[in-house]
């Protein structure tokens, strides 16, 4: 039996949570924020036309943006009210109704591995409790020869970084690289974000 997701818990506990993220952003975006960083940093670690996978991609600001720079996107959700938002703003791309626990897009007719998968956006926090490490594998399991995810949360979120780490090399996965922000900026013992960047073992 599938686990409620923390996302699908807040959500069901405040059911106008989804539209207010939704939103949030649309509002940041008429305001002229900077919403890319992410996406900038994933688009210089691939060529042209890289298949890259948006895992949580929310409503599709992470995963639209690489679409635009030329990139194979697919982007999963576990949230249908987000996944509607990119389908609008993004129209064209695939994406997807999936829970991250239970991810297998061979089973959906996307048999292609990826170049990239991209968790950005505090994802793995709001992930059903226990089974981050099955989420990790899944995404590892999606990698193509040579492939990295790149994931992103904060601190104080329920997920330490430490178990976080123990949770990804369990899974499969080797961290080549941490930061502090997607800017590259370098991680350190009481940096309060983490960026990391995993091959496969």
């Amino acid at each position: 039996m599938r686990k409620e997701t923390l996302w699908e818990a807040q959500k069901r506990s405040s059911p106008g949570h989804s539209a207010w993220y939704i939103s949030r952003f649309a509002q940041m975006r008429e305001q002229g924020a900077d919403l890319h960083g992410e996406a900038r940093l994933i688009d210089a670690m691939v060529p042209r036309g890289a298949r890259i996978l948006d895992a949580g991609c929310g409503p599709g600001r992470v995963g639209g943006e690489l679409a635009a720079r030329g990139h194979d996107v697919v982007g999963v959700d576990v949230d249908p009210e987000l996944i509607e938002a990119a389908q609008q703003d993004f129209p064209g791309l695939p994406w997807l109704v999936e829970d991250l626990a239970e991810l297998d897009l061979p089973a959906a007719g996307i048999a292609e591995p990826f170049d990239v998968i991209v968790c950005a956006g505090n994802v793995l926090t709001f992930v059903a409790p226990g089974t981050q490490q099955e989420v990790l594998t899944r995404l590892r399991n999606h990698l193509a020869d040579g492939g990295r995810l790149v994931t992103g949360f904060g601190a104080g979120r329920g997920y330490d970084f430490g178990t976080f780490l123990e949770d990804a090399a369990a899974a499969g996965l080797k961290c080549q690289q941490k930061f502090s922000t997607w800017d590259l900026r370098p991680f350190e013992p009481d940096s309060d974000f983490l960026v990391a960047v995993f091959g496969r073992a």
